[in-house]
């Protein structure tokens, strides 16, 4: 994983700092109603970008967005690069996202089409780590709580007009196997495990890891931040349950879970109640492949 942190700080050099480039979201804007939305849909510059299948975009969708091909913003794994995902480089990144319409100026939405959060928040990490994160937005309950609310839908999809991008990669998003190891029970920095409480305990292990998860680390299952319908509980009832978890005010929070997807919903949770957070992309995938390297069942 050091070269990914390595890779961000050099695309820095490259690129340089673009117009409204840089940062991490305002919590006040990194979740949107779909009356937001509605209202604000025909602004000049959103790019509304949705994630899921592609059949369910082309069911039904939020007029005027985009579909997102969720395989071209993460690295599979490779013989060398063994971690099932990874961010790609940063100007790979850059024309994905141009070609969906995406510009430094942009204002952008996600949605997710059906019922799957984590691979929305999969992007706004990417989106993120891209220094894009201050103009970027989740929409609360996704194209679900859209069309349970009679708004408009079509299945008319224009190719978007390509936008431009200058990257200014953040070094503060991502943290690697070393980082991990060095911080265990360290105090001010929160591992949180995001996977459901079976794979947690040990009870279940996941495909090809080992049962258990991360010694110190907290259980905070992703599913448990949102309600039946999807949608985002409040900030009151996530503090609290992250104070539960044993996270504490000022804590950085480092999640994880088994590839590094469900944990960009702690991630992004994390930054919306204003924590310091960070992913552990190789999750305990990586961490099962030392076997020097501990586990705890509980």
């Amino acid at each position: 994983m050091r070269w990914i942190v390595g890779m961000m700080a050099a695309a820095v050099a490259a690129y340089g700092a673009g117009p409204g480039c840089g940062g991490h979201g305002d919590p006040s804007a990194m979740l949107v109603t779909t009356e937001w939305l509605a209202a604000h849909a025909k602004d000049p510059d959103l790019v509304m970008l949705a994630i899921g299948q592609k059949s369910e975009f082309d069911q039904g969708h939020i007029p005027g967005s985009v579909f997102l091909d969720y395989n071209t913003i993460v690295l599979r794994a490779t013989a060398e690069r063994p971690n099932s995902f990874e961010l790609p480089p940063m100007a790979d990144l850059a024309a994905t996202f141009s070609q969906l319409g995406v510009s430094n100026s942009s204002r952008i939405v996600l949605y997710m089409t059906k019922d799957f959060v984590s691979p929305t928040t999969r992007v706004y990490l990417t989106l993120d780590a891209m220094g894009l994160g201050p103009r970027t937005s989740l929409l609360d309950g996704g194209f679900p709580a859209w069309k349970a609310e009679n708004r408009a839908v079509t299945t008319d999809a224009a190719p978007p007009k390509a936008g431009k991008i200058t990257t200014c990669a953040q070094s503060d998003v991502i943290v690697d196997l070393d980082y991990v190891k060095s911080n265990l029970r360290q105090k001010g920095v929160a591992l949180v495990d995001a996977r459901t409480a079976n794979f947690y305990s040990g009870e279940t292990p996941g495909r090809n890891m080992r049962a258990g998860h991360i010694p110190g680390a907290a259980s905070l299952p992703y599913v448990t931040l949102m309600d039946d319908q999807g949608k985002f509980h409040s900030i009151d009832q996530m503090r609290k349950q992250f104070a539960e978890a044993g996270i504490q005010k000022g804590d950085r929070v480092v999640s994880y879970c088994h590839i590094g997807q469900q944990a960009t919903v702690l991630y992004f949770v994390a930054r919306y109640l204003g924590y310091d957070a960070r992913l552990y992309d190789g999750s305990l995938e990586e961490w099962s492949r030392h076997a020097e390297l501990p586990v705890e069942k509980k």
